[in-house]
């Protein structure tokens, strides 16, 4: 049985998905931009727009009732390959080590007109 995991958190969903699947200890996350909790795209630098990113996976994750310690792995698209290294400077201050299996993928567009999306699968 799938389990809908919904926080008020984080931002609502604009379409129809979920914020999270709990699939027996798995736990699947959407993908997630920089939209804040009034569902409002984050002004401001990659870095703080990759926080906000990352605080939303991490609302979702909790309310799942995992960490980033949990994280197994994450997809991260991106519209322009010069933000990566901001990107990973961030993303990697969530994680101790191990850090989990990810691909970033570079992609023409993402929903809302936003810059980066990420989305995790974790075990718990």
């Amino acid at each position: 049985m799938n389990i809908k995991v919904q926080t008020t958190k984080g931002p609502k969903p604009c379409a129809p998905y979920s914020q999270a699947i709990v699939k027996g200890n798995f736990v699947f996350t959407s993908g997630q931009i920089y939209l804040t909790a009034d569902d409002e795209l984050l002004e401001g630098t990659i870095e703080e727009q990759v926080h906000q990113v990352m605080k939303n996976l991490q609302v979702i994750l909790e309310k799942a009732g995992a960490t980033f310690d949990n994280v197994v792995k994450t997809t991260i698209y991106i519209t322009d390959m010069s933000i990566y290294g901001k990107l990973n400077k961030v993303y990697g201050s969530y994680f101790t080590g191990p850090f989990p299996a990810r691909e970033t993928v570079c992609v023409k567009e993402l929903p809302a007109g936003a810059k980066i999306e990420i989305s995790m699968v974790a075990i718990k």
